[in-house]
């Protein structure tokens, strides 16, 4: 603000010397795209991904492909090396496409419905097949998250809440409207160019506006397919455009899309308040997976307690889920487990071991501060299901327990396992005479105790969200910047990339392979 009244002070004179105010979208960063998994064909939390709702098969006039193609407004007709290299990428790959297609059903009705309101080319409803493959739990080597890839700062800037409890950034709502908002202002930013609104959501705003000066200043051409932008840029548009053309006739390209009716999948039903998401699946008559899919921004077990308060369902079960929640007692909406305090017990100790944080037990026990004394209750939420009792499962005092036979594949590590079956890595060793350390061999069957019963079902729908990311190491990192940045430790990184752990340093264009709990990353 101070820039722009300066400049406009001193008038004419300083406006012709250079003295102009760059556009807030210039001053957003990159939002790297997330990498197609093609050996990993479950979703981004591990979970195997479930079937959409079955619904009846879209008649001919019924169908979204068709309202979709009908609204292409770039020209559909362009091409060139690098889109033909994509196109043919998308074509040896033609179940890749079928499946994201398949995940595409829950979300691509409400995405090309505010597309329209807007008046926005159809085609830009299919950037999340380039962003996340409509993973809503994807993850990139950027830190983008989400079917529509923000970075944390830009969600921020678009007002997408990123807290312990719940990530707007996965949000199907509201992170669709948020990047529309964002390409809107993008293509007023270059005139109505989508293609270099399309680059700049990729590379940044203030990238593109560079190439743009450079061409100028040189006398070339600046529309996009002339500008020298970043490689991963210099595809990512392309990607768009070859899916497109896909879309229209996947036919001529040996591709099947999978059939999806043109009505609404979800609607919004506004719970009122915090509830546990199994039991919001319970009252709603579907499954805990098919809830996270639709509301993949909750990082619990329950909604946030300061919101949002509401919930996708599917369509045809929305009416029935308002009338159980109207039924619901309160004291239904969440379970408690009451926590008598030992001698050493720390707030932040019984926080982590019962998947919360000091400040919401602060919160809901009227404390001030951390401080606590021994012999008073704590009360703790809790996963439907759960222990009723907080005090024997801190104080690891048996109850019945399951054995696990587990069979050890290439690329496991102990870490790995353990976080996958919701134990300590060192509970997993030593039930298993193993060092924490040790490597383990491929076919080896290692025993898992689990507790017994439904313990914890809403949690083990989604014990994790873990995202394999492929990191490119740059100019100036180290193995602790790298751990700091994504929330992992330097012996994971070490266990996860055994060439690291048999060197010293890093060098710049290393390849390393994380394993991000994108709950717990920026």
């Amino acid at each position: 603000m101070n820039r722009l009244i300066g400049c406009f002070a001193l008038g004419i004179i300083m406006l012709s010397s250079g003295c102009a105010v760059a556009p807030p979208v210039d001053e957003l960063p990159p939002m790297p795209a997330a990498e197609p998994a093609l050996d990993q064909p479950d979703l981004a939390n591990g979970m195997a991904e479930p079937a959409p709702v079955k619904k009846p098969a879209p008649l001919e006039d019924q169908d979204i492909w068709d309202r979709i193609r009908a609204g292409y407004a770039l020209d559909p007709h362009q091409d060139n090396q690098r889109i033909r290299l994509q196109r043919e990428w998308y074509a040896r790959h033609p179940a890749y496409f079928t499946r994201v297609t398949t995940r595409a059903e829950r979300y691509l009705h409400f995405i090309v419905e505010e597309a329209e309101r807007r008046d926005m080319p159809a085609e830009l409803v299919l950037l999340p097949v380039v962003e996340s493959a409509f993973d809503p739990f994807a993850y990139s080597h950027g830190q983008a998250a989400g079917p529509w890839q923000f970075i944390p700062s830009t969600g921020e800037y678009f007002g997408l809440d990123q807290t312990w409890w719940y990530d707007g950034r996965r949000d199907i709502v509201r992170s669709t409207r948020a990047a529309l908002d964002y390409l809107q202002q993008l293509a007023d930013r270059f005139d109505g160019d989508w293609l270099l609104a399309l680059a700049s959501y990729n590379a940044g705003g203030g990238t593109v506006s560079r190439a743009i000066r450079r061409n100028e200043e040189a006398g070339e051409p600046t529309d996009f397919w002339h500008l020298n932008l970043p490689r991963e840029t210099t595809a990512y548009v392309p990607k768009l455009l070859a899916v497109a053309q896909i879309v229209a006739d996947p036919r001529e390209y040996g591709v099947t899309l999978h059939e999806i009716p043109d009505e609404a999948y979800f609607k919004a039903v506004d719970v009122g308040g915090q509830i546990d998401l199994a039991e919001a699946a319970r009252l709603a008559q579907i499954s805990t997976e098919e809830l996270y899919l639709l509301n993949p921004a909750f990082n619990r077990w329950a909604t946030a307690p300061d919101g949002p308060h509401k919930l996708l369902v599917p369509v045809d079960k929305a009416a029935l889920f308002k009338s159980r929640l109207a039924d619901l007692p309160d004291d239904q909406r969440l379970s408690w487990q009451r926590y008598t305090i030992r001698r050493g017990d720390t707030l932040v100790a019984i926080a982590r071991h019962n998947r919360t944080t000091p400040a919401v037990l602060r919160n809901i026990n009227r404390l001030h501060n951390n401080t606590i004394i021994a012999g008073r209750v704590l009360l703790i939420p809790a996963a439907a299901g759960s222990a009723a009792s907080a005090g024997e499962a801190l104080a690891g005092q048996e109850q019945s327990r399951q054995r696990i036979d587990y069979r050890v594949s290439r690329g496991d590590t102990l870490w790995r396992i353990a976080r996958h079956h919701d134990v300590t890595v060192n509970a997993l060793a030593k039930w298993n005479d193993l060092s924490p350390g040790k490597p383990l061999q491929v076919g080896q069957t290692l025993a898992i105790w689990r507790q017994g019963g439904d313990s914890g079902a809403s949690e083990s729908a989604r014990q994790e969200m873990i995202r394999k990311v492929r990191y490119s190491v740059r100019n100036g990192d180290s193995l602790y910047a790298i751990a700091d940045r994504f929330n992992v430790s330097v012996t994971q990184i070490r266990d996860w990339n055994h060439t690291v752990e048999r060197r010293r340093y890093l060098r710049p264009g290393d390849q390393l392979t994380l394993y991000v709990d994108i709950r717990n990353a920026p």
